[in-house]
This record gives C-alpha cells, sequence and structure tokens, in this order.
C-alpha cells in the first residue's frame, strides 16, 4: 500500500512538471521553427549533427544512471515493489535531465538576443553622439551574437547599419562589402531581387561605385535599380481591381518614391560628370514624382525644384532656371521651409547670371541669399 502511494505521488509530480515542460518546449522549437522560416534560414547538416552529439551525451548520462539503479536492485534483492519504484524514479530524473538541458538552452539563447538588442541600442546612441568609432564596435559584437543566435534578419541588420556607419566614415571599400554581405543574406533566405530592401542597397553600391569613378558599375547599378522599380509597377498597375487593396496602395507608393530616389541619385552622379541633358530628364521625373506622392510644399520637391533649375543655369537656360527657383522660394516660404537659406543661395547665383544684380526684390533677395550662404553651395539639403 505504501508503495502504491509512493508511485502515485512520484508519477503525479512528474507528469505535472512535463506537461508544463512538454508545453515550453514545443513553444520554444516551434518558434525558433518559425524564425527560420521567416529568414529564410534552413538547418543545416552541421546544426543537425550539433543536435545528434547532444542526444548522444544525454544518453549515456541515462545508460549509467540506470545501471546503477540495477546494480541497486541487484544488491539491495528488492522485489516488484522496489522495481516498480525504480522505473518511477528512472522517469522522474529523464524527465528532469532533459528539462533541465532544454531550459538552460533557452535561457542561453535569451540572454545572447537581449545582449544584442543592447548592443545595437548602445551603437545607435553613440552614432547620434558623435561616436562612430564606439558604434563601430557595438555592432562587431552585436553581429557575432547574431551569427551565434542563426538570426538572419538580425544579420541583415547590423550589417546594413555596419555598412551605413562605414559609409558615412569614407570607408568605401568595407561599406561595399557589408552591403553585399547583408544583400548575400537577404537573398540565400529567399528575398526577391526586386524587393524594396534589396533595390535600396543596389542603390547605395551603385553610389558607391560612382564616389569610386566605377563608371561602368555605377551605370549598371542605376540602370538595374530604375528598370526593376518600373517593371515592379507596371506589374502592379495591371493587378485587378479586387486586388488593389490598401496594402498594395502602400507599397506602390513606396516604390514610386525608391524610383524618384533613384532617379535623383542617378542625376546628381550625371551632373557631377556633366551629363546635363540625362541629368535634367533625372530630375524632371524625381520632382515629378514627388509632386505626385508627397505634395508641392514637401522640403524634397523643394530641393528638387532647385537641383533642377541649377541645371537649367548650367545649360545656359538662365530665365527658366530663375523661374523656377523663384516658385521654389515662394513654396518654402509658406511652407516654413527649414534650410530656405539654401534656395535662396541657389536663386542668388542665378540672379548673377541672368545679369539682375540690382533693384527689385529678386536682387534683394539674392544678396540676402548671398549673405547666408558665404560659401555659394547649391547641395541638397
Amino acid at each position: 500500500m505504501a508503495a502504491s502511494c509512493v508511485r502515485r505521488a512520484v508519477l503525479g509530480q512528474t507528469m505535472s512538471w512535463f506537461r508544463i515542460s512538454a508545453g515550453r518546449s514545443v513553444r520554444v522549437r516551434l518558434t525558433h521553427l518559425d524564425n527560420r522560416q521567416q529568414s529564410g534560414g534552413s538547418v543545416t547538416s552541421q546544426s543537425v549533427e550539433g543536435k545528434h552529439s547532444a542526444c548522444w551525451v544525454k544518453v549515456s548520462r541515462h545508460e549509467s544512471i540506470s545501471r546503477n539503479f540495477q546494480n541497486t536492485q541487484r544488491g539491495g534483492g528488492g522485489g516488484g515493489g522496489g522495481g516498480g519504484r525504480g522505473r518511477v524514479l528512472w522517469a522522474a530524473v529523464a524527465f528532469s535531465l532533459f528539462s533541465s538541458s532544454d531550459e538552460d538552452q533557452r535561457d542561453e539563447a535569451q540572454r545572447k538576443e537581449d545582449e544584442m538588442i543592447l548592443l545595437l541600442k548602445k551603437a545607435k546612441l553613440s552614432v547620434y553622439r558623435g561616436q562612430l568609432q564606439a558604434a563601430s564596435g557595438f555592432l562587431h559584437q552585436a553581429v557575432v551574437l547574431a551569427h551565434q543566435t542563426h538570426n538572419n534578419q538580425a544579420i541583415i541588420y547590423t550589417y546594413s547599419l555596419m555598412a551605413n556607419l562605414a559609409y558615412v566614415q569614407g570607408q568605401l571599400d568595407n561599406a561595399e562589402k557589408l552591403f553585399k554581405a547583408a544583400m548575400s543574406f537577404m537573398l540565400s533566405g529567399g528575398t526577391p531581387q526586386d524587393d524594396n530592401a534589396v533595390i535600396e542597397m543596389s542603390l547605395k553600391l551603385a553610389t558607391i561605385y560612382a564616389e569610386q569613378n566605377k563608371a561602368e558599375l555605377a551605370e549598371h547599378g542605376f540602370r538595374f535599380c530604375t528598370e526593376s522599380l518600373e517593371a515592379k509597377l507596371q506589374k502592379q498597375k495591371e493587378l485587378p481591381a479586387e486586388e488593389q487593396t490598401e496594402e498594395e496602395e502602400t507599397l506602390r507608393k513606396e516604390t514610386r518614391l525608391l524610383l524618384g530616389l533613384c532617379l535623383d541619385s542617378r542625376a546628381r552622379y550625371r551632373a557631377s560628370t556633366l551629363h546635363l541633358n540625362q541629368a535634367g530628364q533625372d530630375y524632371q521625373r524625381a520632382l515629378d514624382i514627388c509632386r505626385q506622392e508627397q505634395g508641392d510644399t514637401h522640403p524634397q520637391t523643394l530641393v528638387l525644384m532647385s537641383d533642377l533649375a541649377t541645371i537649367l543655369d548650367l545649360q545656359g537656360r538662365h530665365d527658366d532656371a530663375l523661374v523656377l527657383v523663384q516658385q521654389a522660394v515662394d513654396l518654402s516660404r509658406s511652407a516654413e521651409h527649414p534650410d530656405q537659406h539654401v534656395l535662396l543661395g541657389n536663386m542668388a547665383g542665378i540672379l548673377l547670371h541672368t545679369g539682375q544684380r540690382s533693384g527689385g526684390v529678386r536682387s534683394q533677395e539674392g544678396s540676402e541669399a548671398g549673405s547666408r550662404t558665404r560659401s555659394g553651395s547649391t547641395r541638397r539639403l
């Protein structure tokens, strides 16, 4: 009777614990697999082999414990009740060993994830404070943890931050390698080539090639970005009416704005190489997109108007340039543009070229702009 009570008590505690532990284990494993599926990852032979080796360790421990129980039973001469208690205790110990290992692994993974998030936050704060070297150190530590936890999304995100930081620091070769690494993880994870995130990274690579005077690579990169986005927009336009959801509309707008950014970047590159006609065409298309999607008074719209006016001025079309930049200045006043002095600086240079150096409001505006921008810079906001 006593042995039966003991068995029921031990089994009750064991199965109660197992229901709780098994639920946690299933949730953890499903979450792990779901994360891998979302990031496009797959279970490699190396990870499987590691799990097999871990199981072998557990089995060897269980066999040792089993032999100890058998030796005890033989030496003690226990009867049927003793054998039953041994089997129940063996089950409890087995569950305990497996659960302890699972919980340890889960706690270690959670610890690394928390540490990685903290490092990324420290990196962003360091960038905000202008401490770029410290930010770089935090990001390198974070990417190591991302690799250890096989978190593809974290790897891509951290590589992107590292690439942007290297670009800001003028480390173009390093930035190129990091952008390529991030793109490699994205594409291997199943992200399509015309995904906006892939195209945005391709645009950054094209900009790097432009700064490195690698003309062929730069032109190829800009062309890939613009043609991919134009084809994507055409597909979206051909969607049936019932598929034109709010989500599709948001994606369409984001894609159009990204196309405008690509055209703007290529226009600046072409202007720097004195291909003014092509630069003017790209600026005009970028301006049209920005007006349609963000409005006439959006800061980026005004900047594009000013940049296009600069191209017209360089082409000798001073009157057209003056009309356009005057319109940009007037709109900037109504919208309280924070960098209105840049637009005034552009207008001052155009006024000098048109010969309107005295009299009228325009000359006064040009003088005001010249005093605000002594360097005469007409570059971007």
